[in-house]
């Protein structure tokens, strides 16, 4: 289900019954658990499963699906208590804490390696990330490309000054690039998968060869507060979604397609590169982002530095 703007209006006004605090949403037994994902991954993957519809069957939670095209609206969603929990890419919840959102890390999943690229049509004259000095990038800000791209020019020896970013929604960003709007695009599956299958591409670089980043499974803050077996429950099934991919690689592509409608051989694409995993939130995992949170106040593209720890979940012991 894609979330309309009547749909986020809505999630708005119940933002305010979660914002009144846990003990008063407690009042009220939880009845729908509402998650955000985007077209890729393990969320996906045990979407297909039906593996979170199972943990909560005996609870009596109807679950409930949004899809996202990227990680900030996502983020904007679960701050206004729109959706519950969700998964993006490292970049987004920086932005949005460094905002004050409202919510917290509950897991990592496995880095992006090969899955998230830097474009360039295979007859463009860049060969190198330093030959993107002066030209256009397409680039989703605040998403984990958007880090990909600091990082990767910041390894070519180039500043985010010397680039010309054009901030763009992955759709949108698709239509420059295949229509020579923009120079480069740094974007991730399927996306990145569409466009190798539409386009003739060259990667300049990856997430896997310029810096080792996860993403994150994320919960409204108020929510894991108040509800924090859910919480659990959905990190369960997260972990057997992941269990069942690595077991069944050959049925994954499928799974994916199934779910998000893209075509079989684009997920097969995307699926054979992606890694699957619900890894806890290690010092060495939150130091890394704390890096990434450190270089972005650096450059000035978040207002204020932030420490990452302030917003991670502490999972309660099982009762």
């Amino acid at each position: 289900m894609h979330p309309t703007r009547r749909s986020v209006l809505a999630g708005l006004m119940t933002a305010g019954t979660l914002a009144a605090g846990p003990a008063r949403a407690a009042q009220t037994a939880l009845k729908e658990f509402r998650i955000g994902y985007q077209k890729i991954g393990l969320i996906v993957v045990t979407r297909q499963q039906q593996l979170i519809e199972t943990q909560l069957a005996d609870r009596g939670v109807k679950v409930r699906w949004f899809e996202f095209q990227a990680g900030p609206p996502l983020l904007e969603a679960l701050n206004a208590g729109s959706i519950d929990f969700g998964y993006t890419g490292d970049a987004p919840p920086i932005f949005s804490q460094a905002a004050g959102g409202n919510l917290v890390y509950t897991a990592a999943a496995a880095p992006s390696g090969e899955g998230e690229a830097i474009l360039v049509k295979e007859a463009s004259p860049i060969r190198t990330v330093a030959d993107l000095r002066g030209r256009k990038v397409a680039v989703g800000r605040g998403t984990s490309s958007h880090n990909l791209l600091v990082a990767a020019l910041e390894k070519a020896g180039l500043s985010f000054a010397d680039i010309t970013p054009v901030y763009l929604s992955p759709a949108d960003a698709g239509s420059a690039f295949t229509g020579d709007s923009v120079d480069a695009w740094a974007i991730w599956d399927p996306y990145f998968a569409v466009a190798q299958a539409r386009d003739k591409t060259r990667v300049l670089t990856t997430s896997g060869q310029t810096l080792d980043v996860s993403g994150y499974f994320l919960a409204n803050k108020t929510f894991a507060q108040t509800h924090p077996a859910v919480v659990s429950a959905a990190l369960r099934a997260l972990e057997q979604g992941a269990a069942w991919a690595e077991a069944h690689r050959d049925q994954v592509a499928q799974a994916l397609a199934e779910v998000t409608g893209i075509p079989l051989p684009i997920q097969k694409a995307a699926a054979d590169r992606t890694q699957f995993a619900v890894r806890p939130l290690t010092d060495r995992i939150l130091d890394g982002q704390q890096a990434t949170a450190d270089r972005f106040h650096r450059l000035g593209l978040i207002p204020r530095a932030i420490t990452v720890r302030d917003a991670v979940w502490v999972a309660p012991p099982p009762s």
